[in-house]
């Protein structure tokens, strides 16, 4: 009977966890009107605001050069490009070099640590910031010329201390996980973080954020030894009453590959799990003012563990309502978190549909297929992602394992030959 009761409970309480998460995810969908504001407004022409483009690159030499390229092509006219590089990384340094030497926009910065990351390199580019507002990229980064002038417009009219524009990974037709992957950036950007800022609290993403200078310098920057620089600051951000504006337009945003592995994935997801098992140990979060805004902090730091329990926990209970002599009622308790992932995988091809709209890419019915038959793989990844994470962070491996960037996502035309 106990054991019935603990069953039953465990498969109620990862039920309710999936359905909240569900409805969180479709935030931006519930109605027109909401819709309608998670978009940037129409800029108006004026020019308030002079930006410093942060641009951290390590063994980026493949793909550096197009994504200066790029943020050169800007139609605001006060703009200057910091690209940080490491001392012992002449090939990226050498492409850098040569950006600054074309263009008086472009500034090389060298991070001399011995040990480094993504935080330590901006901190050691943030003194040399000469504009309003900084602004991250990534090295593989393929933005829009018309993006800062969006941002300016609003910062301006909003007076935000923050600025997430979107970001999308691209590349869906590269494999069976890049499908699943960028409709994961998809609605993260396109409706949940829309509904975080709503509430007040927000995990911040890695690029495409901007920030004013003098509200960064405040917060003394980026943590130097958290694996998740960017959900950290948007936490302590959030903590200490910044507005923060997320906007997303599909033709606005920028645009990313996926990783070019599994291995790759696997380890990318882990680092960001263990960074926000180290955001939660910080405890920053407990200082949001509101009870509801606290359990939404505790719920999304948490979510490595989640991921983990349940990745075995799901199975575990399937098979005990179709192998063990349970009650009738147990055994349909047992069914929901099921159920519920049954119901996610019908907004995922939804969402696919909409992906592919927004962006003009032809969404075949092979990609369709591959999204289901791919779903509990991917649940598999993740789950083993947010075991390592927790592994990784009891055992005090805290080492930066980096993400390798080719350029898939830069190809002008989606090749839909391309096999999985």
């Amino acid at each position: 009977m106990l054991t019935s009761v603990f069953i039953a409970a465990v498969s109620l309480a990862l039920f309710w966890t999936a359905a909240f998460t569900l409805w969180w995810q479709m935030h931006a969908w519930r109605t027109p009107e909401v819709l309608a504001s998670t978009r940037f407004g129409s800029p108006d022409g004026a020019e308030g605001l002079s930006f410093s483009l942060l641009l951290p690159a390590r063994h980026e030499q493949a793909v550096l050069d197009h994504t200066i390229a790029r943020l050169l092509e800007s139609s605001h006219t006060d703009f200057e490009i910091i690209v940080i590089v490491g001392h012992d990384d002449p090939g990226t340094a050498e492409v850098a070099r040569s950006a600054e030497a074309r263009d008086p926009r472009v500034r090389v910065v060298v991070d001399r640590h011995e040990r480094k990351n993504k935080p330590k390199a901006m901190n050691t580019a943030l003194p040399h910031c000469r504009g309003d507002v900084v602004g991250v990229f990534d090295a593989e980064d393929q933005v829009h010329p018309e993006l800062l002038a969006h941002v300016d417009h609003a910062f301006r009219t909003t007076g935000a201390a923050v600025v997430q524009g979107g970001v999308q990974l691209i590349n869906f037709h590269s494999s069976w996980y890049s499908l699943r992957n960028c409709l994961e950036y998809f609605f993260w950007f396109r409706s949940r973080l829309h509904l975080h800022a709503q509430k007040g609290f927000i995990p911040l993403g890695g690029n495409t954020v901007f920030v004013r200078t003098e509200v960064l310098r405040e917060a003394g920057g980026w943590d130097p030894d958290c694996l998740a620089e960017d959900c950290d600051l948007g936490v302590r951000l959030s903590s200490a009453g910044k507005k923060v504006v997320v906007a997303y337009d599909s033709g606005m945003v920028t645009k990313e590959e996926t990783p070019g592995s599994l291995m790759s994935l696997l380890r990318q997801r882990t680092r960001w799990n263990q960074g926000f098992l180290q955001v939660y140990r910080k405890r920053d979060w407990k200082r949001l003012p509101t009870f509801g805004q606290r359990s939404l902090a505790r719920y999304t730091l948490m979510t490595p563990y989640l991921q983990a329990v349940s990745g075995v926990v799901i199975p575990f209970n399937v098979a005990v309502a179709l192998l063990l002599d349970v009650p009738v009622g147990i055994a349909f308790v047992t069914f929901l978190p099921a159920v519920t992932a049954l119901v996610t995988f019908v907004f995922e091809l939804v969402g696919l549909h909409d992906f592919g709209k927004q962006y003009g890419l032809r969404v075949r019915a092979v990609h369709y297929l591959k999204l289901v038959a791919g779903g509990p793989f991917y649940q598999v990844l993740l789950a083993g992602a947010a075991v390592r994470a927790v592994w990784r962070e009891q055992q005090g491996r805290n080492d930066w394992e980096l993400t390798s960037h080719a350029g898939a996502h830069l190809t002008e035309a989606i090749r839909e030959d391309v096999p999985a």
